[in-house]
Formats: structure tokens, C-alpha cells, sequence
């Protein structure tokens, strides 16, 4: 079991989540003592006569007066079981961009319903969001079951139909559960409640303890994106080269066969340094730098990748785009594409597909995107790059589209993705 669960939370407005992730960090301990007292301050003065968790969330005071939160928050948890990096999204529709931020990373999603209102239409378009981005599990937190008596069958029709939803969209049996909390009152959050004597399920707390997290990136294919080549050329190190950079997927060890791309040279790995010194092996997340048996020509935003199992090089490719910027985009627009280390000049080629996550259709050929849109487009790049597919390797299937203009970050993109993952959801003809 993996020690570290990433998991990003979504709901409508008013939906209590705020509540919700302040409970999980009170009741994990998570909380200073400082911040407990001013959120119990805070609540006093509002005339409360028990602490509001959300408090502990909305830090903003803007959004604590508005009673919203409008951005991506991460927090950060633990319990003796696993520690847990929360990506706490915002339920506005307008802010579907933010929900890709927050997921992006995630390996669990939790949405919130409220109990009285069930599945909503923000419900249906957050899951099928996860769904695109390849969230492999999700949780259904249905909540305010206090405020409907903790009511079975309410409980049960909301349950049924999200499932129902969830397996339109290509979750299988076994990965979504659906449970019925309060975050206010705390049941069935961390401990199990005596109020809901008809469910038999785990706490949220225990499911996230315990929820098998796959796949694991250390079995992906290796992938080092340089970012720098260091060369001391002192007189202790007077031939030392090595390729500085963070491994964005799979592991690395002395003696490995490796390539580096775009150009195809081949080498073997002669050792792998730190900071603190040589490792026998290193994965993912780890800052190393490596020392090859060969004197190659290699620079900034190359890939030294796993010889056996390389990414491809090409310099077209179709995508998966969510559009962030409040500036369309049209056919023919001149971009910039920021995949790992390296940043090259782009020309989107057509615009595919748009997907519409509310009802699950495809617009085929869209005359343009607009902010929030998701859509499926062909790119072509002024020179070849290593990509892989992003449900063959997120951190190197991802990548950014930039405005050459002003630097302005335009979307967010998965390449290789087709809408046709999602089950029940037909591509347009030619895809």
C-alpha cells in the first residue's frame, strides 16, 4: 500500500465541503492550536455554538464573508495508516478549470451532494471531469443526512443514480462508494455513526486509509526531463558531466540502458548523484543528477528515457485541451506548447471535438473553445518532441499551452486523449 493518497474533493456551492475537509483535518489532528482558537472566536461572534470547520478552510477573509472558496487549496494530513495531499476545488461552474487543476494529480475524487437536493447537474459534470482526466477512483460523500433524518432510502436513490452516472462514464464495479456523512455533526467522517445503523460501509477516514492507490509511478517507464547539465570543469571534477533534472516517472539504477531523445542517442547509466551523495536506485519525484557512460551532446529540455520502452518523437499530435484562458481559441492560432523542460512554437490544426460533460455529447468540429470548454484538438509542433500518452504516463503526457504574446498560460492538455475513453461516449467520425 502506497503511504501517500492524492486526492482532490468537488461539490456545488453550499454543498458543505468546506465543512466537510475541515473535519477531516480536526479530526486527524491537523490543526494548530492557534488556528482551532481563532476559528472558535470566529464562530462566537457569528453566534455559533460549536466551532465552523469550514473556517479552517476558507482562509481568505473575503471568501470567509462571502462563504465561498473560488481557487484550489492544497492541505495536507495524516493519520498512522497513510498521509494524504487534499486539492480542495471550487464549485462554481465557472471555475470547471480549477477542478483540472485540482485533479489533475489526484488518485481518488471525493464529490459532495448535499442529502436534500441528490445528484445535480455540477455533480455530473465534476465526475465526468475525473473521468477525463483519469481519476481511477471516486467517492460520493452524501451529506446533510441529518438534515433528512438520516433517512436509508433517501440515501439509497441518490447512491443508485450517481452509480448509474459513474458507470456511464467508465467506472467499473468496486470503484465508487458511496457514503453517507454529516460534516457537521461528524458522522461517519472519521468515526462511525450510531445514527446510521443501515450502513455497513467504512468511515470516509477508513476508506482513505485504505483504498488500493494504482497505478504506481515508480512501475512507469523511466523518464528524466533535463533541466540543467552541470559541468564544475575544477580540478577535483575536471571531466565531470552530468544531467540534472527531477525523474518524472518510473526509477532509474547504475547499469540501466537508457536513451535520449528527441535525438536517439543510447547510453548506459554510470551513476546516479545527489546532494547527498550516489543512490543505488531513485524514483519518481527525485532530484538526481545522472552520469552516462558516454560523452553525448545533451541539453536543456531533452528526455533521457528507459531504452526498452521510450516515448514516441513527433511534432503532431491530437490532445485533449481544457481551455482556461477568456481568450477563444480558433483554428490557425499560434502557441506556445511547454512539455516537461522544453517549450516549442505550435499551430493548432483543427479543432476535433468539443465535449459537453453536462450531457455526455460531442460537438464535432467546434468553430472555436471557450473558457472552461474541454476539447479534442490536432496540434503541430515547429520541431519533434518526446510526448507519451497520458494514460500511459500523466507527467509526460501533460503539458500547458502558452500565449507567445505575454506568457499567459491558455490551457491545460493530455496528449493522445480521445473522448472515446469514456464509455457510452461516441468520437466523430475521423477520430
Amino acid at each position: 500500500m502506497s503511504s501517500l493518497l492524492r486526492l482532490a474533493t468537488a461539490g456545488s456551492v453550499d454543498d458543505g465541503k468546506s465543512t466537510l475537509v475541515g473535519r477531516l483535518l480536526y479530526d486527524t489532528k491537523s490543526v494548530l492550536a492557534d488556528q482551532l482558537d481563532a476559528v472558535e472566536r470566529a464562530s462566537v461572534d457569528r453566534g455559533m455554538s460549536t466551532p465552523d470547520l469550514s473556517l479552517l478552510v476558507d482562509g481568505l477573509r473575503s471568501e470567509r464573508e462571502q462563504g465561498i472558496t473560488i481557487d484550489v487549496a492544497y492541505r495536507y494530513f495524516a493519520t498512522p495508516k497513510r498521509s494524504f495531499v487534499l486539492a480542495d476545488t471550487p464549485g462554481h461552474v465557472q471555475y470547471t478549470r480549477n477542478t483540472v487543476t485540482g485533479a489533475s494529480t489526484a488518485q481518488l475524487g471525493v464529490l459532495l451532494v448535499d442529502a436534500r437536493k441528490g445528484v445535480v447537474e455540477q455533480t455530473r459534470r465534476h465526475a465526468a471531469v475525473l473521468a477525463l482526466l483519469g481519476v481511477p477512483r471516486l467517492v460520493l460523500a452524501v451529506n446533510k443526512v441529518d438534515l433528512i433524518d438520516y433517512d436509508e432510502a433517501a440515501f439509497t436513490v441518490i447512491a443508485k443514480e450517481f452509480s448509474a452516472h459513474a458507470a456511464s462514464l467508465g467506472y467499473g464495479e468496486g470503484t465508487v462508494l458511496a457514503i453517507p456523512v454529516s460534516a457537521l455533526q461528524g458522522d461517519n467522517v472519521a468515526t462511525k455513526s450510531d445514527n446510521t445503523p443501515w450502513y455497513s460501509g467504512p468511515t470516509l477516514l477508513e476508506h482513505l486509509e485504505e483504498v488500493p492507490v494504482a497505478p504506481d509511478p515508480h512501475e512507469a517507464p523511466f523518464r528524466l526531463p533535463v533541466q540543467y547539465v552541470i559541468r564544475p570543469r575544477t580540478p577535483e571534477y575536471p571531466d565531470y558531466r552530468g544531467y540534472a533534472g527531477q525523474i518524472a516517472a518510473g526509477t532509474v539504477r547504475p547499469g540501466d540502458e537508457i536513451v535520449v531523445l528527441p535525438q536517439g542517442l543510447k547510453s548506459t547509466v554510470e551513476s546516479v548523484d545527489t546532494a547527498d551523495g550516489q543512490l543505488d536506485e531513485a524514483g519518481t519525484g527525485k532530484s538526481i543528477t545522472l552520469v552516462l557512460a558516454d560523452d553525448l551532446d545533451i541539453t536543456r529540455g531533452d528526455v533521457i528515457a528507459a531504452s526498452a520502452n521510450a516515448p514516441k518523437v513527433t511534432d503532431e499530435f491530437t490532445a485533449a485541451l481544457c481551455w482556461l484562458s477568456s481568450k477563444s481559441l480558433e483554428p490557425g492560432a499560434r502557441v506556445l506548447v511547454k512539455q516537461g523542460t522544453r517549450t516549442v512554437q505550435a499551430m493548432v490544426e483543427e479543432l476535433n471535438a468539443r465535449f459537453d460533460e453536462q450531457t455526455l455529447s460531442i460537438v464535432d468540429a467546434p468553430e472555436k473553445l471557450e473558457l472552461n470548454e474541454i476539447g479534442n484538438v490536432s496540434l503541430r509542433l515547429s520541431e519533434e518532441i518526446p510526448v507519451d500518452d497520458y494514460t500511459v504516463s500523466p507527467r509526460t503526457g501533460a503539458f500547458i499551452v502558452i500565449d507567445p504574446k505575454d506568457g499567459d498560460t491558455l490551457a491545460a492538455g493530455l496528449v493522445g486523449h480521445r473522448f472515446s475513453q469514456l464509455k457510452g461516449v461516441t468520437e466523430p467520425e475521423g477520430q
